[in-house]
């Protein structure tokens, strides 16, 4: 099951978007992504391939863009849903054997605590036990918490919420954010008796867990679903930006299937309820991996309705959208640029894709955000970012950062990330290159 993410042109005397050339030859970090699982296990691309009934990676592309229905991987039934997934998983977290390259295919068995790694025998498990017993708890919340994620796909999950009874810069982070749900628990409870989640646990594999259990990975996974919205209200109340006085845009750049993937027109609706009587705000996704969908359509060039949160999205380059779409007033200049994961630190190609967008969002003076998995990518971003001469007003551990932990896909033994670990605001270029010297104002 891939990762989640979650109409008509409302003028038609807009110009269609015409596709950018330079969007066929920009650095694909899903692609990227995917191939650099086989640097850790040899071969695991190919196996998750197989197991979708794909052949290549254009059918995974056309997998996350929509374009092909279950029936078309194989899947039959809820149980082969879930086997398929499983499958995937099964190699020897020891010496990276995949199940092919053993004379009985079948041997790989799970680690029965975390329910997550696999093992070719009693050797290989014995051998990973000094490194694996450092993460084997937070791994088998990996493991229910990637199971239970189905719910966010069937609807079950995120639970109703309220508009805040408190100002947004009263609530610290998750814990004043829960405190604020009436009836939690009774909402908590619908979900784990819910129909889904029975097929779930009739179909998975694996035994049921305990209901704390369950409603601690439901809670999580609500945390998951609402990062990235009350992410962008954090970016808002950093920047003194008030939606209470004019109709807000947001851009949400270098958007993916990550963000884009199912995502339904309310998926955003928490920021409506952040800021009571906020006058309209439009957030739009951009980016050449963009998936098709309810979002897909043109951005507003004037406000969006007032009290709403509008979502649309445009697949290209975030420059090409400026160029053909901002400077020709088809689109609204943006209150709030946010990119979650960028990850131009990653390697060269990609921070070559994303040069034109930086020095757009450093020369234009556009209040931006950027979030990180780790306080590792965090000091990387920093160091690029300090090369480009942008002026670095903030960075910190974000409150709203996602609570599910995910594992490292092909190397399941290392400390687990959390998606919006940390954030870095931006604003214009940097006064002079050494500005970090004395550390961050938001610290």
């Amino acid at each position: 099951m891939a990762q989640r993410g979650q109409g008509a042109a409302r003028k038609a005397s807009k110009k269609p978007a015409k596709e950018p050339a330079a969007a066929a030859r920009a650095p694909d970090m899903d692609s990227l992504g995917f191939q650099a699982m086989d640097s850790n296990v040899p071969g695991l691309s190919h196996v998750i391939l197989q197991k979708l009934n794909m052949k290549s990676y254009e059918d995974y592309k056309s997998a996350m863009d929509g374009r092909k229905r279950g029936s078309d991987f194989g899947i039959r039934t809820y149980f082969d849903m879930f086997q398929k997934m499983e499958d995937t998983f099964k190699f020897c977290a020891e010496c990276k054997k995949l199940p092919d390259a053993l004379p009985d295919p079948k041997s790989l068995r799970r680690c029965k605590r975390c329910q997550n790694v696999y093992y070719c025998g009693v050797a290989c498990q014995r051998a990973n036990w000094p490194l694996h017993k450092k993460f084997c708890k937070k791994l088998k919340l990996v493991a229910l918490d990637r199971l239970v994620e189905w719910l966010v796909f069937t609807g079950d999950i995120p639970f109703p919420t309220e508009t805040w009874t408190r100002p947004a810069g009263d609530v610290a982070g998750w814990e004043d954010w829960f405190a604020m749900q009436e009836q939690l628990e009774e909402k908590l409870g619908a979900v784990l008796a819910g129909r889904y989640m029975s097929l779930l646990w009739a179909n998975a594999g694996k035994p049921r867990p305990e209901e704390g259990e369950l409603r601690e990975s439901v809670r999580r996974l609500v945390t998951d679903f609402h990062s990235r919205p009350l992410t962008i209200g954090l970016g808002l109340r950093l920047f003194g930006i008030d939606p209470l006085a004019k109709p807000l845009t947001v851009h949400v750049v270098g958007a993916s299937h990550v963000e884009t993937l199912n995502t339904r027109v309310t998926d955003y609706d928490e920021l409506a309820r952040m800021f009571p009587g906020q006058r309209g705000m439009e957030v739009v996704m951009v980016g050449v991996d963009v998936v098709d969908g309810p979002i897909m359509r043109p951005p507003l060039a004037t406000p969006g309705p007032q009290g709403r949160i509008y979502l649309s999205s445009f697949k290209g380059l975030y420059h090409d959208f400026w160029e053909g779409q901002v400077e020709t007033k088809l689109a609204a200049r943006p209150d709030l640029v946010v990119g979650f994961h960028p990850g131009f630190h990653a390697c060269p190609d990609l921070m070559a894709g994303w040069l034109p967008t930086l020095l757009l969002l450093r020369d234009y003076r556009l209040p931006t955000l950027f979030t990180v998995y780790s306080e590792q990518e965090l000091k990387a971003s920093l160091q690029i970012l300090v090369e480009l001469e942008t002026h670095i007003t903030g960075y910190a551990a974000n409150p709203f950062a996602s609570l599910r932990p995910e594992q490292v896909y092909s190397s399941p033994n290392k400390a687990p990330v959390y998606c919006s670990s940390y954030y870095i605001t931006l604003l214009g270029p940097a006064a002079s290159v050494g500005e970090l010297e004395g550390g961050s104002d938001e610290d």
